[in-house]
């Protein structure tokens, strides 16, 4: 995971490249020795001056907010996929109930979903946004301390 540097330092180790970029050959000359002497990895001081300079509007390329604007769509598309792959599994799991699903088979669901790497809380949220209820927290026979926690937790939203 990237390490998060102090925005001063940023903003002057490309305030720097700028003022001195027309005493180097190219702009990555001029990163290597602001990057040198600040003590950071050329490439990371190159980049944040290439971003500047698209946040800016002198060069071509997706803005911050843009690039922010992006992660977030992502990340909520990955959630709406998860949501529909868990939904797609709950209808062909309860698909032979005619009564509303019983405590156990919700929890035969719900630790097949935990079997596919998915959080109880997750499956949980989703099955009670689409109004499945249940009367008491499921807990499978066995089911040690975390997982009977977990489902107390789930309990709370159903």
């Amino acid at each position: 995971m990237p390490k998060k540097t102090d925005p001063k330092v940023k903003e002057r180790c490309v305030r720097l490249v700028q003022e001195h970029q027309g005493e180097y050959s190219s702009l990555t000359a001029a990163a290597e020795a602001v990057a040198r002497r600040e003590g950071l990895g050329k490439e990371t001081v190159r980049r944040w001056v290439v971003q500047a300079q698209v946040d800016g509007g002198w060069r071509q390329g997706a803005t911050s907010e843009e690039l922010a604007e992006i992660r977030k769509l992502k990340a909520e598309n990955r959630q709406l996929r998860e949501d529909v792959a868990i939904l797609k599994a709950a209808t062909s799991f309860f698909v032979w109930e005619l009564d509303p699903p019983r405590e156990p088979m919700i929890v035969a669901f719900i630790d097949t979903q935990r079997a596919q790497g998915r959080t109880v809380g997750s499956v949980c949220q989703v099955l009670c946004q689409q109004g499945l209820r249940s009367p008491s927290a499921p807990t499978a026979p066995g089911a040690g301390p975390a997982a009977r926690s977990q489902t107390a937790r789930c309990r709370t939203r159903w």
